[in-house]
């Protein structure tokens, strides 16, 4: 058996461990700060604390991470998706506009994340194609905030699991359901959305797409066509995902350049009506309850949240 690996399949196969998503900083004694953004964080040990992440052997950014005393992992929050594409992409300076703090060894501190580990640097472990960066957390902050999550090449956020709420049968209805709870709406839309998502997701996957691939078919369903930055705004992925994710459907035949933008296949055109027609399904079955008089006030609802997000 060979044991030559499909590089592209491997990270794909890869993106089904979701995880946080990071920002490592550091600074060196001359004041060159640096960033990246880093998947491949994870605790190592707990005495000594001790965390690890990974960075890539081309980076430019490494001689500073090798050089420096201290370096900070800033675990981004859920609403932080802008920040990870700009330490994401190569950029003369990417802290222009950028809110910080200075931490240990002058490494920066972002603000408003999820949490921050301050680190001294402790070793550096030589791991293939990149280098294993081990710290010693000598400080941090918990910040309490809904994480940054990524998993399938896009970005995602958390959700309790449908399983942890669901009554067997038998059981007296949830108290989650009484007092104060059952009249907030934010608990309410996560709950439908969760409830909704636990049939719907499983028979968009059955299609042999991964999420991302179906969701950027469905953005490009109606138009003539989007370049990678509205791709980019319309799909939420890192642009890096969003160029392989493109190459995937290239390759399967779904979709094809134009210029700058790409636009779907005769044969894309197709595919992007099976999961539309998965959607409308799952919409019918949910919604059959509910009169078109109170659909359509829903549908009003949820549009005025978002645009006065």
């Amino acid at each position: 058996m060979s044991t030559a690996l499909d590089t592209r399949a491997f990270r794909r196969a890869l993106g089904n461990f979701a995880t946080g998503v990071t920002v490592v900083t550091a600074a060196s004694a001359d004041g060159r700060k640096v960033g990246v953004t880093a998947n491949s964080f994870n605790s190592v040990s707990l005495e000594p604390p001790l965390i690890l992440w990974s960075i890539d052997k081309r980076s430019s950014s490494h001689e500073v991470f090798e050089a420096a005393s201290h370096f900070a992992v800033n675990v981004l929050a859920a609403d932080q998706i802008d920040l990870s594409n700009n330490f994401a992409k190569p950029k003369d300076d990417r802290f222009a506009g950028i809110e910080f703090e200075v931490g240990e060894g002058g490494a920066p501190l972002l603000v408003d994340c999820a949490a921050r580990f301050h680190c001294e640097k402790y070793q550096q472990v030589d791991g293939g194609d990149h280098w294993i960066m081990i710290g010693k957390v000598v400080a941090f902050d918990d910040c309490g905030r809904s994480p940054l999550l990524y998993h399938q090449g896009a970005y995602s956020m958390v959700l309790p699991h449908t399983r942890m709420t669901r009554r067997e049968e038998g059981q007296p209805p949830s108290s989650h359901f009484q007092g104060r709870l059952s009249h907030n709406l934010y608990y309410l839309m996560t709950q439908a959305l969760r409830t909704y998502q636990a049939s719907y997701q499983p028979r968009q996957l059955s299609t042999g797409l991964r999420t991302s691939e179906a969701r950027m078919l469905m953005v490009l369903e109606n138009d003539a066509g989007l370049n990678m930055t509205d791709l980019q705004r319309e799909v939420a992925m890192p642009a890096r995902e969003i160029v392989e994710a493109v190459a995937n459907l290239k390759r399967k035949g779904l979709l094809t350049d134009e210029g700058d933008r790409v636009r779907l296949t005769v044969k894309g055109i197709d595919e992007t009506e099976g999961l539309w027609t998965i959607a409308h399904e799952q919409q019918q079955k949910v919604f059959a309850q509910f009169d078109a008089a109170q659909i359509e006030a829903f549908k009003a609802v949820l549009k005025g949240v978002i645009q006065g997000a």
